[in-house]
Parts: structure tokens; sequence; C-alpha cells
């Protein structure tokens, strides 16, 4: 918050509802009272100050509630002039109250070092780069993030308490929940890290053989079997014709080891995240075959993940680093955004490649090994609301493939698991806060039926859609 966004200045559009460009007015104080300029500029510099700062969001709330519009608040001020509307407002409520709630916010967390896992892949940009670029910090928090070398590992960590939340695959906190693959605990998908941002990456010598029908016999890799990528792989090639239990094989290879798999022809192809599907057009050993934002546009992929038992004993902690990541997910999709968490990215401690690579993948410019350069800003983004229609869709589809082992409510099982309402309560009140911050994901229709692969998917409908499914090991 700063001073051209302070809710007591008549100067300035604090609502973005007047006109004014970002930078408002050359002179927040121009044509003022001294005495009024003089309080004003004593707020800027208090301002400064995180949990002033904080206080001073929450002003801007109560204003907005009051005056709705900022041309009724500019009028009221000028009117009033600064120092009787501080005193007017304050009777209706108390804005040192505001300043206790904010330093009460900072004192409470009830945990401020944190350990969060990470798997070295782009998917993660806004927990590694919220890190590079000091999101934590500004909310009272010390998070040390640890580089895991794939998804076992990290599911592993999380059980046994060693990370207290992590970068996940949508689909593993509701794995973890009901004991598929591992002991049973509940974990939570807290808000997505990012949408699309994957691709089916052939070996290039199958550059002319791009019909998935022609595939069987093929070997491919997922980086787990509890993943999207393994979901939508399935799906894509059983809408081919391919059984994907017999007719293919479907290996689980970590995202760092990918590329060179791919290089010793271990594998033909693999459906996986970035930055391996652009590592092997940059190497020369393959080609994109098809972006999976084709098969869903704004499909889920990874999220951030909390256990029941930390939001339970960390409620204050677990506000403060959503909205950490929350906000840092948010930068990221700006465009300034994703050249910056490139460059920070970019180091071995973080994701080990080449700023180049990195900046093809969040630009959306890049080639894509057949020889033509493609430009799809969408290639990834970075949408954080994970919606009731997202999880319903991984439910039912790990049922599909017996991985649940037997027919269940998918949708109040996805509303237990998946924090839809609280994520987008967070959300909504950030945006109150800071009319800076957009999330463009926030008033979606979360049981909003989807197209996958040119089918439509209503959550209401999940057991249907599951048996008219090609290859449903449940039939």
């Amino acid at each position: 918050m700063t001073h051209f966004k302070d809710p007591f200045n008549p100067n300035i559009d604090v609502w973005n509802e007047c006109g004014e460009g970002s930078a408002g007015p050359a002179d927040p104080y121009a044509g003022l009272p001294a005495e009024d300029a003089e309080i004003l500029k004593k707020r800027a510099k208090q301002a400064l100050n995180s949990e002033v700062g904080m206080a001073r969001t929450l002003e801007s709330a109560v204003m907005q509630g009051l005056f709705k519009t900022d041309v009724s608040r500019r009028a009221f001020l000028r009117g009033a002039g600064v120092t009787g509307a501080l005193a007017a407002i304050s009777t209706l409520f108390p804005l040192s109250s505001l300043q206790l709630m904010a330093e009460e916010a900072i004192k409470n967390l009830e945990k401020t070092k944190l350990t969060l896992g990470f798997v070295p892949i782009t998917c993660a940009t806004p927990i590694i780069g919220g890190h590079a670029l000091g999101f934590y910090e500004r909310y009272g928090l010390e998070v040390d993030i640890v580089k895991t070398a794939g998804w076992a590992v990290s599911r592993d960590k999380c059980l046994n308490g060693e990370y207290d939340g992590a970068h996940l695959l949508f689909p593993m906190p509701m794995a973890m929940s009901l004991g598929i693959g591992s002991t049973a605990q509940p974990w939570r998908v807290v808000s997505n890290v990012n949408t699309n941002g994957q691709a089916i990456v052939l070996a290039n010598k199958h550059l002319e053989n791009q019909d998935p029908a022609n595939w069987k016999g093929f070997t491919f890799a997922v980086p787990f079997e509890y993943s999207m990528h393994n979901l939508l792989l399935r799906n894509y090639v059983a809408d081919a014709g391919l059984d994907p239990d017999r007719d293919i094989q479907i290996r689980v290879v970590p995202p760092p080891e990918m590329v060179a798999n791919l290089r010793s022809e271990n594998v033909d192809g693999y459906l996986a995240p970035d930055p391996f599907c652009q590592r092997a057009v940059y190497d020369q050993v393959g080609f994109i075959h098809k972006l999976t934002l084709d098969l869903w546009k704004q499909h889920p992929c990874c999220v951030f993940g909390l256990s029941q038992t930390f939001i339970d004993e960390n409620p204050n902690t677990t506000m403060a680093l959503t909205t950490a990541i929350l906000e840092a997910t948010a930068s990221a999709e700006t465009s300034e955004g994703r050249v910056a968490f490139a460059e920070s990215m970019a180091p071995a401690n973080y994701l080990n490649q080449p700023v180049e690579i990195l900046k093809q993948i969040l630009t959306g410019v890049f080639p894509d090994g057949q020889g033509n350069i493609k430009a799809v800003p969408d290639r990834i983004s970075f949408m954080p609301l994970p919606t009731q229609t997202m999880g319903t869709w991984v439910l039912s589809q790990l049922r599909r493939w017996n991985y649940i082992d037997s027919d269940t409510d998918y949708a109040s099982l996805a509303e237990q698991l998946v924090l839809t309402t609280t994520t987008r309560e967070t959300m909504q009140a950030m945006m109150a806060a800071d009319t800076d911050l957009i999330f463009s994901d926030v008033d979606q229709d979360v049981y909003a039926p989807v197209e996958v692969q040119g089918r439509e998917f209503a959550p209401t409908a999940a057991q249907e859609f599951i048996n008219s499914q090609p290859f449903s090991r449940t039939i």
C-alpha cells in the first residue's frame, strides 16, 4: 500500500474506478490544505512498516464498504477534510483497532519457520519464485524450500512430517487422504499453483508417427502414478482406441530423468511437466506433439497442499502462508512477472535450467522441435482457484482406472478434499484490499461442466461419465 492508495487521500483513485493510470497523479498532495497534506505524507511513511501497511489495507476495505465508489469517497473527503474524515470514520469503526488487528496477525503466527517441498519443475513457479523474490517474508514467515527428486519422496516426507506443506500434483492430496499408495493421512488441496503447463513429447524418430492410434507398443513416462499426467495420457490414448494398460506401457520416471530416458531410447515419449518438455527440444532429442491445454483448457496440474492437522493446529500461519503463495501466483500470471520468475528460478538451487528455456515456457514463445516457433501465451497459466469440477474429474478418473476400488459420491468427496470455498474467500479479500491484485478465475462457477478432449464432463454426472468411457477398469 503506497501513498497513492491511501483511502483517506481525496486526490487518488484507490479502487481504479475513475480512469486514472496505475501510477496515479504526479503530485498526490496537490491542492490539499497544508495540514491534510502533512497528515497524508506521515501516513505514507508509516505504511512502509509491514504491520501498518496491513492496517492501511484493512482501512481501504472499510472505506469501500462505507462509500462503495471512489467518487463518493472523494466527495466525502473533500467536504470533511482529512482530519475530519479520520475522526468521523473512527466513530463508526475505530481505526486504531485495525492497527491492533494487523499487529495481532503478525504476532500470533503459530509457526514462523516452515519447510516446504518442491519438485524442480515450472509448475512450482509460485512456490519457488515466492521464495526467490521474498513473498514469504512479507507475511512474517521464514520458509525453507527443499528441492525433491520425485513425487514418491515428496509424498513420504509430507506424511512423516518433514515437510510442513508442499508442491504436490493435484491428485496427490486425494490419494494421501484415501490411503491410495500409502498410509491414509488427511491432506487438502489448498490452491492451484499452475494450470496447463504440460505437453506430450515424442522422440525425434516418431516425427512422422503422430497419430496416437498408431502408438501400440510404445513406452511412455509419466512423473507419478497419481498425477494429472498419467490420467490425461490414459484418457488421450483411450480416446484413440488404445488400452493404456495393455496396448502401451506407462512407466513412472522422475521429471529430472525424463530427457535422459528419451535420449537413451528407454521411452518413446512422455506426458510431463516443463521444463523437461522444452528441454527435450533444446537438447534436440524430442519434439512437442501436443500441449495439454489442447486436451483441456486450464486443466489443473500442481497444487499447494497442507495436511488437515497443520491447518487445524496453525490457522494463522495457514492464512499467512496461503496468502503469500496466492500473491506470488497472481504475480506469476502477469507478463512482467513471468520474466522475473523465469530469471529468479534458473539457478542450481531451484530449477538449474538455462534462463532461455524458462522464458520460452513462461512467455509461451517457443520452438516446438518440428521447425515451428509457436506463440501460446497460456502454455502455462497460474489460475489458483481449485474448482470442484477439477476435483470431481480427478476422483472419477482415479475410479475409472481402479485406483479407487469402489463407486462413491465423487462430488461430495471433492468438497471435503478441495478447499475451494476457503481459498476463494481469501482471494476475494486480497482483491478487495489491493485493487492492483487480479485473480481472473475468482468468480468462475466452480461446478461448471468442462470440455475434456471434446467431451463434456459435468461433476453432477461423474459416474455416468466413467461408464461412458472406453477401457474403464470398473467394467
